[in-house]
Order: C-alpha cells, then sequence, then structure tokens
C-alpha cells in the first residue's frame, strides 16, 4: 500500500533506490512509443551527432522516475491522479546508467471531497556519477485515510 495524503509531511525528502538502465528498455520504449529517433536506435548516427552514443528517451526517463518513485513505496493503490508535470531534461541517460530520485513534499492542499487531497512533489533525478540528469515538480491526488466514525 503507498502513502496516503496524510503520510506527507512538506520539507519531507524520499529516497528511491537505484535502477539501471538498459538497452532493452530503450528498445522497449521506442516500440511503445513509436519514437525510433536516431538518437536513440543508431548509434552511429548518435556519435557522429555529437551525443556521444545512443541516448535514452527523454520521457521514457520521466516514466523511470515515478517508478523509482512506486518502488520506495510511495504510490501503489493510494494515488487517484496525476495532474499535472513541469519537467526539465539536463543531462542525457545513456545504456548503463543507474537512476536515483529524491523527492521533496513541496505542499499539499486538501480537496473539497474530504477522501483526498493534492500533494506537490519536486523530482531530482541524478545517475550513478551524482550528475542530474532531469528535474520536475507534480501535482498528484491522493486517497486520504479514512476517517474513524
Amino acid at each position: 500500500m503507498g502513502w496516503h495524503y496524510e503520510d506527507f509531511e512538506p520539507g519531507h525528502v524520499i529516497e528511491t533506490p537505484g535502477r539501471t538502465v538498459t538497452e532493452a528498455d530503450i528498445g522497449a520504449f521506442a516500440g511503445v512509443s513509436g519514437d525510433f529517433n536516431s538518437l536513440h536506435t543508431n548509434e552511429v548516427f548518435a556519435v557522429e551527432s555529437g551525443v556521444g552514443g545512443r541516448i535514452a528517451h527523454g520521457p521514457m526517463v520521466l516514466g523511470m522516475a515515478f517508478g523509482l518513485g512506486a518502488r520506495a513505496g510511495l504510490f501503489d493503490e493510494t494515488v487517484l491522479g496525476l495532474l499535472g508535470v513541469q519537467w526539465t531534461f539536463q543531462a542525457p541517460v545513456r545504456p548503463g546508467d543507474t537512476l536515483r530520485a529524491s523527492i521533496a513534499v513541496l505542499e499539499m492542499r486538501p480537496t473539497r471531497k474530504p477522501d483526498r487531497g493534492i500533494v506537490s512533489l519536486r523530482f531530482d533525478l541524478r545517475n550513478q556519477h551524482r550528475v542530474q540528469v532531469q528535474t520536475g515538480h507534480c501535482q498528484i491526488m491522493f486517497k486520504r485515510r479514512p476517517v474513524a466514525a
């Protein structure tokens, strides 16, 4: 079970476990998304383009950031909706990079419905060299704990 609205506290930071990006991840994302851009799928092109080799799709890594949050136990069966995302891509992610996220609670607000609340989170995603590769803010609607009768 994930965290409920009441489990969050502004200023709290959650550190996630790591996850290594694989060749298979990049190939699978290209297939699912239909994005076969040569920066992701053609090593020769990627080297010649100046990025130093194939890189992971930015949106794939964004999705992995939320997956890291799930692995940290935040989201399972308590998230009611992702309401907004503002994201910045800062450095390339390559096959073999291991990513970790620091997830900071920015603010919280109840909704009109007493069974839910909105939490604003900041994600800072870093690779194994502590280089920040992506950062972003999101607003997520979480279940609230039932009020005891």
